[in-house]
């Protein structure tokens, strides 16, 4: 499996990362996602590895921290040959520093994450969410100061907005302190906001990014369709509020799009999806998931080949929305605001 530069440091990741969110089973919310044990974890890290994807990305709140636990026992014997990512920040309790980017929670939570991953260093340690209550300053020099304790090796933030990314850096760059190497990112066919502010900041900063839900939310799987009912056992019946809003008109004229090149390709419309976001600037690693060994091998099977020219701008075309402002605006200014895509 081909492996990019992990941003502005030495670290190469594979182009997809197995995301554990249906490790677990824990809580309304990740039951939906799927609830794989163990010896099920064990086999889906084997199929993984034999593909060459040795990425896996977990967070301390997925099934309140079962995921941790159960990737952490499914990697334990082969720890060397595998990088983990994990994420704090969002609430792992009910007290008041229970939650946050604080010093107090930060170290707290990156402890209990070495404990339950059953590991003495975790490969990439993000921020789940933005914490605007904490200083900059505070969250950094932690992160900086759990980098040089060689407990984490690299930092990565996710679902930042352009000015928190943007001061992050500046201020990392200041202090000399260690900066985040990528952004783990909504980004889809369906959702590509990314792409405004996000990606023009990245490319500027040589930032990577990590897709997550790049199949929308569950609604690029191939099983929704116009007229049609929802699956039975979509995850949407119970998440689909927690997740980026679609209008049903806008995700069916790109599923048309997907269909149509699924039949030239013979590729599934997942496939295609994860395919079109692989060949996207800035896009190191995209997170995928798999309640069971056929979804995983299926996944897999979107690396190898590449869209042709024709078929991504067939997929843009299907897939492009009007920016909010400013970024129409200066739409109208390519001669010195050009497009990165």
């Amino acid at each position: 499996m081909e492996s990019r530069q992990f941003g502005y440091c030495g670290l190469k990741v594979p182009v997809l990362c197995f995301g554990t969110g249906t490790f677990g089973g824990k809580g309304e919310i990740f039951k939906a996602w799927g609830s794989t044990d163990v010896q099920e974890a064990t086999r889906l890290v084997d199929i993984c590895l034999e593909a060459g994807c040795n990425f896996f990305d977990t967070a301390d709140i997925y099934s309140s921290g079962a995921s941790e636990e159960i990737l952490g026992e499914a990697v334990r014997s082969r720890r060397q040959d595998v990088l983990i990512s994990t994420k704090a920040t969002f609430p792992t309790g009910t007290g008041p520093n229970d939650l946050g980017s604080s010093r107090h929670h930060l170290l707290r939570a990156c402890e209990a994450s070495l404990r339950r991953l059953k590991t003495d260093y975790i490969d990439v340690y993000h921020l789940h969410g933005f914490d605007a209550v904490t200083p900059i300053e505070e969250v950094l020099s932690t992160l900086d100061d759990l980098v040089r304790s060689g407990k984490v090796r690299y930092i990565a933030c996710s679902n930042f907005s352009g000015w928190h990314l943007m001061k992050s850096l500046d201020i990392s760059r200041q202090y000399g302190w260690v900066r985040y190497s990528a952004h783990q990112a909504y980004y889809s066919l369906i959702g590509r906001e990314y792409e405004w502010e996000l990606m023009p900041l990245a490319l500027d900063q040589k930032v990577a990014t990590m897709v997550w839900s790049p199949l929308g939310w569950g609604r690029l799987t191939g099983k929704i369709r116009r007229d049609q009912p929802l699956p039975e056992g979509s995850r949407l019946h119970k998440t689909a509020e927690y997740g980026p809003p679609v209008a049903d008109d806008y995700l069916y004229k790109v599923v048309d799009a997907l269909d149509e090149i699924s039949k030239e390709t013979g590729k599934s419309v997942p496939q295609i999806a994860l395919n079109w976001l692989l060949q996207r600037p800035t896009v190191a690693s995209v997170v995928i998931g798999a309640r069971n060994e056929e979804q995983l091998r299926q996944n897999l099977e979107a690396v190898g080949w590449d869209l042709s020219r024709e078929q991504i701008a067939k997929l843009d075309a299907a897939s492009d929305v009007t920016p909010i402002y400013p970024y129409w605006h200066q739409r109208q200014f390519v001669a010195r605001n050009p497009l990165p895509v």
